[in-house]
Formats: structure tokens, sequence, C-alpha cells
């Protein structure tokens, strides 16, 4: 096969290789002084007092949510079209989730629909601002004061996002960030956690190395032996010095990568204009989208082809594709432990069934856009 264009290809340049490989040579790989530095400059970034690098955004949900100890079955208030780790994270909190449907165009998580699922049991609100669009804070953040609820961010989408001047994952109590491999900060995997308050903290940077008071670099770095106590039941969820290394040479890069994104976004808009095809909303005014997804749905009736047959013939044609994401009651474990029917979500569900992610990588040429959209080209007419 002729070179195929990865889904999230991403772009490692020889900054990171040389920062990883002195990592390697300094004898300390582990959580150590790199964190700490990679931790300071994402937190002056978001505009952040504290950050909490760990090994996953997933790592940086559950500890969130772990922290704000609410009472078993709970109610958090979650969208409907999400990845897993998303609620997972608040069912393994021993909460329960509930599902908000998402407004069709913009795809994030809709205000009414948040209103119509509190109830007396509501305590929390999880919002994702889905592919890098920031979700409608202004309206969120009014239902959150009037119902008294804590707020967390899913960012994993949302690194360069912002809300009127305000960065995301700065408006709730909690902002979770991932840098998986396909993310637009990459440590290969690795998270983040945003908060204000120092109280919280600092208990759940313990949290997230098995409730250890000392951290490893604490204890055996070149300031000799400390013992550690345990105060708390923790989790094994830290990042390393390997992983922040890749992050702060990626921070170095975020504004130049951000703009080869824009570039590919506004190439798609244009090419699709001729055709029938739903593209990604309006960026609303006062608001930086990410740019993290570019997704189109593909609806049979208008082009006489279905999603998974139109991302099979890319592949065919050496280009990767992604869904992002199907809708969360479409899948069997959630179906079958929530009874949640596909019906009640209609825009979740229409969107799950069509949303196809198209390639947005730093990494694409020109060359690679031509192919892409020539094979799109073929699909539809033929």
């Amino acid at each position: 096969m002729k070179k195929y264009i990865t889904f999230g290809s991403p772009s490692i340049g020889k900054e990171e290789i040389k920062a990883v490989t002195k990592c390697l040579k300094s004898g300390w790989i582990g959580t150590g002084p790199l964190v700490k530095k990679f931790e300071k400059k994402f937190s002056d970034y978001s505009k952040s007092k504290f950050a909490i690098a760990v090994g996953s955004c997933t790592a940086a949900l559950h500890l969130s949510l772990n922290s704000i100890n609410l009472s078993k079955n709970d109610e958090v208030i979650v969208p409907a079209m999400t990845f897993c780790s998303t609620v997972n994270s608040i069912i393994h909190s021993g909460y329960k989730p509930v599902l908000a449907d998402v407004n069709l165009k913009t795809m994030n998580i809709d205000p009414e629909e948040i209103e119509k699922k509190i109830t007396k049991k509501t305590k929390a609100l999880v919002v994702v601002h889905f592919a890098g669009r920031p979700c409608d804070m202004n309206k969120i953040m009014k239902i959150v004061e009037k119902h008294n609820l804590i707020l967390i961010e899913d960012c994993a989408h949302a690194i360069e996002t912002s809300y009127k001047g305000k960065k995301c994952g700065t408006f709730g109590l909690y902002g979770c960030f991932s840098f998986y491999v396909t993310k637009n900060l990459v440590t290969a995997e690795g998270g983040m956690i945003l908060s204000n308050s120092k109280q919280k903290v600092d208990p759940i940077k313990q949290r997230a190395l098995h409730g250890m008071s000392k951290d490893a670099w604490k204890r055996f770095s070149d300031k000799g032996y400390k013992h550690y106590d345990i105060i708390d039941a923790g989790f094994k969820y830290n990042m390393t010095d390997i992983q922040a290394a890749m992050g702060l040479e990626q921070l170095k890069k975020i504004n130049k990568h951000s703009n080869k994104r824009n570039k590919i976004w506004n190439e798609y808009q244009e090419f699709f204009k001729d055709y029938d095809i739903s593209t990604p909303a309006k960026i609303e005014k006062n608001t930086k989208h990410a740019k993290h997804l570019y997704t189109i749905l593909i609806d049979k009736k208008k082009i006489g082809i279905d999603r998974d047959h139109f991302m099979m013939k890319l592949h065919d044609k050496g280009v990767g594709t992604g869904v992002h994401y199907r809708s969360i009651p479409s899948h069997t474990f959630y179906k079958k432990k929530f009874n949640w029917k596909e019906t009640d979500y209609k825009n979740s569900c229409l969107i799950g069934d069509q949303t196809v992610s198209l390639p947005l990588s730093p990494n694409l040429s020109s060359r690679d856009m031509d192919k892409i959209f020539s094979s799109i080209e073929k699909i539809i007419k033929n």
C-alpha cells in the first residue's frame, strides 16, 4: 500500500527525542523534577493556580470525582455523547451517572437538557468541550450556581480552548486534560488536573500516588532518603519524567501546531461547501476552538452511503478515520446497567451513528490533503 494516512498521527520532532534521551541518560525516569516543571508550565499556560500531572485524563477524571466525596448513588449529570471514561469515572467513584442529550449542531451538552435532568439527588455536573469547542459556559455556570452543583470540566479535546477570554478547565472545581497520542499535546499517555483550590489539590496529589506523603523524588533524590507515610488509600496514577520531557517540548510548539490545525480545518470547510454533508458548526464569537477533531456527519439518504462503508472505502484508499463517538446509551454495558434507551437521546444517537472524524494532524502535508479530498470525492461520486 502507498503511504497510509494514519488518523491522529502525533507530530514528534527531534526536540522531543533529544529531551527524552536526556531524561533516560539522567538515571531518573520516574516522577521527578521534570514532572514538577511540566505542571508549572502547564498551569501558567492555562492561567490556573495549580496543576497535577497524572497518567491519563481518565485518571484525572477519576481523582477529581473521587475527591468530591458525594454519597453513594448521588447523581452526576454527563453528556450522552462522550468517551466511555467520562461515564466510567463517575461509576467507579460510586455515583450515579445521569445522561443529558447534546446540541445537534455544537455536539456539546445542551444546557436545556441539563435542567431537565436535575433532581434532589443531583450534586455534580461533568461537561465535555467536544472536539475542542467550548460549551456554552454562561448558561452552564448559571445552572451550576442556581442548583449549587460541583462542576468538573472534561478538557480532553480542549487544551487551547477558551470561552470569552477564560481558559476552559478553569471554570469548574477541576479541569481534566489528556495528552494521549492523538491529542493536540502528546506525551504518549498522560493527563493533567487543573484547580484553583489548594485545599483540594494537595490531597489529590497524594491520592494519585498510593496516598503516600512523599513521592519517589522526595524519597530518593540526592538530598538523601526520607521515610514516607500512607495517609490515604490512593491509586497509581502518576506521570513520569519521560512523559513530562515530551510534554515540555510539545507545549513549546502548541501555537505552531494550532496554526497548522487551523489551516487544515479551513481547507476542509472550503472543500465540503460543494457537498451535502454536515460539517462542524460555525465557531462562536469570543471563543477559541482547539480544532482537535474535524467531524462530519454521513447521512446515507443524502449521499447514498452509510458511515461505516464510507470509512471502509477511505481506509481502502489509504486514509485513516475515527469515530468520536458512538453514543453512551448505544453500548451494551450501559444498556444493561442503567436501562438507557437510545430513543431518549436522539441527538447523541444520531451523531453516534453518522459521525466520522477526518485526519487533522499537524503532520499532514499538501499532498496528504489532496489525497484525502480526491478519495472522498471518488467515494461520493461513485
